[in-house]
């Protein structure tokens, strides 16, 4: 009995692993064949047709030109993200992330008082008083970190903030020209002009544009125009007389230098620049004690030291005896 009994469990055993060997084996292209099923009593048997799955051939591949076409508008680059203010996920609790600033500007994480002022500007959307106390913040980072581009960014949300003011597009024009950009310097200093027709500062910045771009008379016009507005603007008599040196006007040039000595005592490279003038009009000896008078304001100006060491060299050639050959003996 015991013997039967085994011998219908191992019988069972066999039956469990047969049908659950399908299950564990390998799944390939090829399907595996059925056997057809066995009829019941006083039924037809059914014929099954064994089924073979085919691998995928090349004609089932899209071709290339099948596949449709991205319309050209979707190609467009996208607009360029906001370069002043950052977006950030929302906190459960209100941020004050312009005191991050601060706090992190006093240990020393200069990056880090930029992101998170760059964060306050967002935080602070229409409220033009949070706007502009997050951004007058975000200035002096930019330009203690040397990001003259930001600084240059948020200049111009200032004169969006305050559309009738002409002091951040002079701003602005003042470190295009910093970064190279004459023309954004130009552009940012005419509309100044059309606020306020005025302000000398537009057309001090507006010469200096004209200067780096080569334009000499318009430079000259713009420069006496800051003058007229304000006549004692001695940045604005140095850099009227630095344009009369470019033009070759030299006479001019000492005239106007003189004056901007006379405002700027202790402004090295305007002494250097009357130096200048006075040497191309043959006023060595004014020249010297310009150069002289450079070099001890600012021992590291090398452009006024060179000169006085040039004319100092040239000088001594000037007086030096010429050396008479001796007769052969």
């Amino acid at each position: 009995m015991k013997n039967l009994i085994l011998s219908a469990c191992f019988a069972a055993l066999s039956l469990t692993a047969c049908d659950a060997s399908p299950f564990r084996r390998s799944q390939g292209l090829l399907a595996t064949p059925r056997l057809a099923a066995t009829a019941l009593p006083g039924q037809q048997p059914r014929e099954t047709v064994s089924r073979q799955e085919l691998p995928l051939t090349i004609e089932d591949v899209p071709l290339q030109d099948e596949v449709p076409e991205v319309p050209v508008e979707d190609l467009a680059p996208a607009e360029p993200a906001d370069t002043v203010a950052l977006p950030h996920e929302q906190h459960l609790y209100p941020v004050d992330h312009l005191a991050r600033a601060r706090a992190l500007r006093e240990e020393g994480d200069l990056s880090g008082a930029v992101t998170e002022a760059r964060r306050a500007v967002h935080d602070a959307a229409d409220d033009i008083e949070a706007a502009e106390n997050a951004l007058d913040a975000l200035i002096r980072l930019a330009r203690l970190t040397g990001l003259k581009q930001l600084a240059a960014d948020a200049y111009a949300e200032l004169s969006r903030l305050y559309p009738d003011g002409p002091e951040p597009l002079v701003e602005q024009a003042r470190l295009l020209l910093e970064l190279g950009d004459t023309e954004g310097a130009l552009r940012s200093a005419e509309a100044a002009v059309e606020l306020d027709p005025e302000y000398p500062e537009i057309y001090q910045v507006l010469g200096r544009a004209h200067l780096s771009a080569g334009q000499l008379d318009e430079a000259i016009a713009r420069f006496k125009q800051a003058v007229h507005l304000d006549p004692y603007h001695g940045y604005a008599l140095n850099n009227l007389g630095l344009a009369y040196l470019h033009s070759g006007q030299a006479t001019q040039a000492a005239e106007a230098l003189a004056q901007a000595v006379y405002l700027l005592p202790h402004v090295s490279y305007v002494h250097n620049n009357l130096g200048l003038a006075y040497e191309r009009l043959g006023r060595y000896e004014e020249a010297r004690m310009a150069f002289d008078t450079a070099t001890r304001l600012s021992p590291r100006d090398l452009k006024a030291r060179l000169n006085l060491d040039r004319l100092n060299r040239e000088a001594g050639r000037a007086t030096s005896p010429i050396p008479v050959p001796r007769p052969p003996v």
